[in-house]
Formats: C-alpha cells, sequence, structure tokens
C-alpha cells in the first residue's frame, strides 16, 4: 500500500467487529464431563441426566459460603488479594482441614 492508501485506511478500523460477551450463569461453565470426573473418583458408574443441575446448584452453594468465609478473613486483614490461606481457614471453619498450604 501506498502512503495515500494508509491514509486513508486511518481510524476505520482494519479489524473485524468484535463480538460481545454474552453473560451466562457460571455454573454452567462446570460441564457434564467434570461432574462425572468427581463421580468418578467418588465411584459412581452411571450418572442419570437429571443430576447434573442438582450437582451444579449444590456446588454453587458449597462454594459461595467457603469465599464468604475467606472474604471475610481477607477483609479483617484489610487486603484486596485472597490468598491461599485464607481458604484454607474458611475450609477449616467448615469442618474440612486441607494441609500443604502453610507458609
Amino acid at each position: 500500500m501506498t502512503d495515500t492508501a494508509n491514509r486513508q485506511q486511518r481510524g476505520r478500523g482494519r479489524g473485524g467487529r468484535r463480538t460481545r460477551v454474552l453473560l451466562r450463569d457460571s455454573a454452567k461453565k462446570i460441564t457434564k464431563a467434570s461432574i462425572l470426573r468427581l463421580a468418578r473418583r467418588a465411584g459412581v458408574a452411571r450418572i442419570n441426566a437429571k443430576v447434573y443441575d442438582e450437582v451444579r446448584a449444590a456446588l454453587r452453594s458449597y462454594l459461595e459460603i467457603i469465599i464468604r468465609d475467606a472474604a471475610i478473613y481477607c477483609q479483617h486483614e484489610r487486603r484486596k488479594t485472597m490468598k491461599s490461606r485464607d481458604v484454607v481457614h474458611a475450609l477449616k471453619r467448615q469442618g474440612n482441614l486441607m494441609y500443604g498450604f502453610e507458609q
């Protein structure tokens, strides 16, 4: 292209139109395959198709509780970054001890 052709192209955008991000339920990102892997680890052979939505709802409520508690620990120390020890303390408060994340 020549210099005059470059001047005519300026400001018009050479790329395609940007696609907008659609807001979806983040629980839907937990795929059937990942739920099946967790179930296989627990010893389950087959899963009914209606169970997947129930598992997503249960996992979402469990994670909401853990993240809320971890955020409270973070706010107490006046930090904006959540650290692994906050999550470990939140899990300990729920009764699930997790080892290997101490510093």
